[in-house]
């Protein structure tokens, strides 16, 4: 299970909330080459799979990963 949880009551959207929460493990260094699948964040957060796509969807346009056909999301490194 993951450290830190959604709240699903809150004003902010569920996909911004693990968007923020991936971005600081991904800046932490926790996430240094592949991220997680889909699925197991899914899992961790207890969030859909839509709400997943999204997050990493802006992470993507934020130029911190990228998507490798047949291989996952990737970490972007400067």
């Amino acid at each position: 299970m993951s450290r830190v949880s959604i709240d699903h009551d809150a004003e902010m959207p569920v996909y911004l909330q693990l968007a923020a929460l991936l971005r600081a493990r991904i800046e932490s260094g926790e996430f240094t080459r592949r991220m997680p699948s889909l699925k197991s964040v899914e899992q961790e957060y207890g969030v859909s799979h839509g709400t997943t796509e999204k997050a990493f969807a802006l992470l993507r346009d934020e130029g911190l990963i990228r998507p490798v056909v047949g291989r996952g999301h990737f970490v972007v490194r400067d």
